[in-house]
């Protein structure tokens, strides 16, 4: 029902401006927040007490269900944290707390359950790093020959282990379309292992192995994956992106996420104070900047099509998102910030056009004119492929020497004043 109603609404409400050229998106409709006024301007955290108890978040229940409860060894203002509760907690509720969650190696595991202890509360099953998609397909398989349905299976795991590392059983578990809710934490490093790049690493962000040294500090632009759009490609029932910023959002589309059958996959960014550079108070502030500045876009998909997204009052430059974050505290340093600054807004203003983030008619002319104005390729990746290097200079073969006719074997080459070595005699 979900999938079929949300093909027909995507072909009636999204359409691109004849105009502008604009993609025009319908925004995600969520029952809570229709019912509930909100009094805080940006935020979406107010209001729970105004509001009738059906319309109020799974985390505001002093009855809910805890998946990952107290004692674990997250780093203070972890985003994957939150994230990872926000996400099973309202899987189980849905689920009728008949669930299995597979965990790859990563942040959420090693924090989590220090052997021998455990903060979760659920049945809880640690994969290798790149394997967990498979061993979640095998998990739902052995489920339905045990004649067990019911009991529903997530996978999760952090960028590393879904962009890199297990992208190739995730594409696995996609064509199949074998029944798993995968959840990717996305902290856009490998910070378990001391912050090295990942597919999901930003261009010109510091990490371990992306020093801001030379002409080109940090990530560079022509890289990285975007993990949201490989699934949709997969044509998939369900794909999501989501920010721990917007609680209601993230509950809304697991739940629904859950309705669904077949492969679905939901992609939340989760800022990391450590890896980010970041006070740990801003951690919610920084994922809704994410949001609003364009660079980290919010939406929902059905079958390899967008139907709806969340959509910005007012874009906010790229810089207050950048600024607080120590990772890229080079990029306004020095010759090149500038041009370093605005390639990044260009590609939250590509964003934002691609998407159908804004409604144009309530911008100001400038910021109007810079999002119509937005390169079709910010990052320069598809310029690079076009460029073919110039050739490698070979040295020409040196000519064989010409051999005057008739000669003998072992003759001297016609024009050749050197003798002919003879054989040495043998000693007997």
């Amino acid at each position: 029902m979900f999938y079929r109603k949300g093909i027909t609404e995507m072909t009636e409400n999204n359409t691109t401006s004849e105009t502008t050229g604009i993609h025009q998106s319908q925004a995600t409709e969520i029952p809570a927040r229709e019912q509930v006024k909100f009094y805080q301007v940006g935020s979406y955290a107010i209001g729970n007490r105004l509001a009738d108890l059906k319309w109020r978040s799974w985390q505001s229940s002093p009855h809910r269900k805890n998946s990952l409860t107290s004692g674990h060894r997250a780093c203070q203002g972890c985003g994957e944290a939150l994230g990872a509760r926000y996400a099973v907690d309202t899987a189980s509720v849905v689920a009728n707390n008949r669930i299995i969650a597979i965990n790859a190696t990563g942040c959420l595991e090693v924090f989590s359950t220090p052997y021998p202890e455990t903060a979760w509360t659920i049945p809880w099953l640690h994969s290798l790093f790149g394997n967990t998609a498979a061993v979640a397909s095998g998990a739902a398989a052995g489920l339905r020959a045990m004649g067990k349905p019911d009991i529903r299976v997530i996978a999760q795991g952090g960028d590393g282990g879904t962009v890199d590392i297990g992208m190739g059983c995730l594409s696995g578990m996609f064509e199949r379309n074998d029944d798993v809710l995968y959840i990717c934490y996305d902290n856009q490093a490998y910070m378990n292992t001391g912050v090295q790049r990942s597919g999901a690493t930003p261009p010109t962000a510091r990490t371990a192995t992306t020093q801001p040294v030379g002409p080109r500090p940090g990530n560079v632009f022509t890289q990285g994956k975007n993990m949201a759009r490989i699934a949709m490609a997969h044509e998939i029932p369900y794909v999501a992106t989501a920010t721990v910023a917007d609680l209601r959002d993230l509950e809304y589309k697991v739940e629904k996420a859950m309705s669904f059958r077949g492969a679905r996959y939901i992609h939340v960014l989760v800022p990391c104070p450590l890896g980010w550079g970041s006070n740990s108070n801003l951690t919610v502030t920084l994922a809704r900047l994410a949001t609003q500045t364009g660079l980290f876009p919010v939406f929902e998909a059905e079958g390899g099509e967008i139907t709806s997204v969340t959509k910005i009052r007012r874009p906010v430059p790229v810089e207050e998102y950048l600024r607080p974050q120590r990772r890229f505290a080079h990029i306004f340093k020095g010759p090149g910030s500038e041009a370093l600054i605005a390639r990044l807004q260009a590609i939250a203003d590509r964003n934002i056009s691609r998407y159908g983030l804004v409604e144009m008619d309530a911008l100001d002319e400038d910021v109007q004119r810079r999002i119509l104005q937005a390169p079709h390729d910010p990052t320069g990746r598809f310029a690079a492929a076009r460029t073919c290097p110039a050739p490698i200079p070979t040295k020409p073969p040196s000519p064989a020497p010409s051999i005057a006719p008739n000669s003998a074997p072992g003759a001297a080459s016609h024009g050749s004043a050197s003798p002919t070595p003879q054989p040495v005699p043998s000693a007997s």
